[in-house]
C-alpha cells in the first residue's frame, strides 16, 4: 500500500473491502476471485482482509447483507402490490446476481456461515411469502408447503429463466392455485 494513503477509518476500510470483494465476485465470480485480489482494489494487504473477515466466506456474506438491505429498500415500490408482483420482483433482483445465488446454494453444505444466511434468507421471503396469504390459509398447516413452493419456482425461473412473458405467466398460475387453494 503507498505510503501516501491517506489514513481511514475502520469502517471505511471494511466497507471498501467490501465493495471490491462485491465488484469482483459480482462480475468474476466468488470461486476464480482470490482474497488477495480483492485486497488488492481495496488498496489493503490480504491479512488486512483477514482482520476484518475470518475467511473469504465470511466476506461473502456481507456482500450478501449489502446486496439484501439494498434490495429490501428497493422493495418499498412493491410492498403493497399484489403477490405475482412482489414474486416478480424478487425474480429479477436474484437474477441481475445469479452466480451469486449459485454460489450461496453451492457453498452452503461446506460452510456454516453461508448455511445460516441461506436459512435466515429463505426465512425472511418465507414471512414476507406467508403475509400476503389470504387469512384463512396463512395459518394453516400447507402455508410452509406454499412458501416453499414459490421459493422452489423463483430459483426455477432462475434457472431458467425463459422470456418476461413466460415468467409472469408461471407466477399468475402458481399464486392463483396458492390463493385458491
Amino acid at each position: 500500500m503507498p505510503a501516501n494513503r491517506r489514513p481511514r477509518a475502520r469502517a471505511e476500510k471494511r466497507d471498501e473491502i467490501v465493495a471490491a470483494a462485491r465488484a469482483l465476485f459480482v462480475a468474476d465470480g466468488y470461486e476464480v476471485t482470490p482474497v488477495s485480489r480483492i485486497a488488492a482494489e481495496a488498496g489493503v494487504t490480504t491479512n488486512t482482509v483477514y482482520w476484518y473477515f475470518a475467511d473469504k466466506d465470511h466476506l461473502l456474506v456481507a456482500v450478501l447483507e449489502e446486496l439484501l438491505v439494498e434490495a429490501l429498500s428497493r422493495y418499498g415500490s412493491v410492498a403493497q402490490a399484489p403477490l405475482p408482483e412482489k414474486i416478480m420482483f424478487a425474480v429479477e433482483e436474484l437474477s441481475s446476481m445469479h452466480a451469486l445465488v449459485d454460489t450461496v446454494h453451492s457453498r452452503r453444505a461446506s460452510s456454516p456461515v453461508i448455511d445460516e444466511w441461506h436459512t435466515g434468507f429463505h426465512e425472511l421471503a418465507d414471512a414476507l411469502t406467508r403475509a400476503d396469504l389470504p387469512a384463512e390459509n396463512a395459518e394453516a398447516a400447507s402455508a410452509e408447503a406454499a412458501s416453499a413452493i414459490v421459493a422452489f419456482v423463483v430459483e426455477g425461473l432462475l434457472t431458467h429463466p425463459g422470456d418476461e412473458a413466460g415468467r409472469r405467466a408461471i407466477v399468475e398460475l402458481l399464486v392463483s392455485r396458492l390463493v385458491s387453494g
